[in-house]
């Protein structure tokens, strides 16, 4: 049988919004509601945010990677760089975390300076490449879609930008979906409006023409598990964010 392409969400916000609680919520969903399908989540945030949200310990990331074969090619050691290069994706693979019902990867720290381009393009490959071999990607990205474009892969199938209810937060995502419409192939896109202080406030916010897939108001289990540095497989089911990233999947049909 054909494999199908893979499900790829992209989460999407500037900082503060709750994005990575988000994308960590949404692999949990996917795990309990696809639990025959191969799931990959992928920190593309510096901080590493997303493996404390989902209890992974991180040994190894893409960066390191990248960095061991830039170092080689500074010593002039241009055949050893060459074979580092051929072993990327199976040294990609030994990056990848093995948890219950998902596998974790971590792209690490932004890419440096310097006239590696080739490299840094490789790797990129192999990570689409490393992602084909999945049902569903989950994609925890920088605020902007541009690090998300060159830093991992071209395409994704859904966009999810997350705002907060402040005017600043649903300017950005705006802003991203303009970048995206330029740089980013995706099929579909739509907004969480997270940390809403009240549903009152609904009225006076704009995301333009970015549909509303839910609104979450601010959530006391969630601070208190954000306080403690647990992971949010153990949230309860009636949890605001689990309830409204449940909605946002079901409207999304995923």
């Amino acid at each position: 049988m054909e494999k199908t392409e893979p499900v790829i969400l992209a989460v999407a916000g500037k900082g503060g919004v709750g994005k990575t609680s988000v994308a960590a919520t949404l692999v949990r969903l996917l795990c309990r509601t696809h639990p025959d399908k191969k799931i990959l989540a992928i920190d593309a945030d510096p901080a590493v945010g997303l493996s404390t949200a989902l209890g992974i310990e991180v040994c190894m990331t893409v960066d390191d990677i990248r960095k061991a074969v830039v170092a080689q090619a500074r010593e002039g050691d241009a055949k050893a760089a060459v074979e580092l290069l051929g072993e990327a994706r199976c040294r990609i693979f030994d990056a990848v975390a093995e948890a219950p019902g998902f596998a974790f990867l971590a792209i690490g720290r932004p890419e440096s300076a310097g006239c590696y381009c080739k490299v840094n393009g490789y790797l990129k490959e192999v990570i689409s490449l490393l992602a084909d071999s999945f049902d569903y990607v989950v994609i925890d990205g920088e605020a902007g879609v541009e690090q998300i474009n060159r830093r991992v892969m071209e395409k994704v199938t859904h966009l999810l930008l997350i705002t907060d209810a402040s005017k600043k937060g649903t300017q950005v995502i705006r802003t991203v979906k303009e970048v995206a419409d330029e740089l980013v192939m995706y099929d579909q896109v739509g907004t969480i409006v997270n940390r809403l202080p009240s549903k009152d406030v609904i009225p006076l916010l704009d995301t333009g023409d970015i549909p509303v897939l839910s609104y979450i108001e601010n959530d006391p289990a969630l601070t208190e598990f954000d306080i403690r540095g647990e992971n949010v497989f153990y949230l309860p089911e009636d949890a605001n964010i689990v309830r409204g990233v449940r909605e946002a999947v079901e409207k999304l049909g995923i």
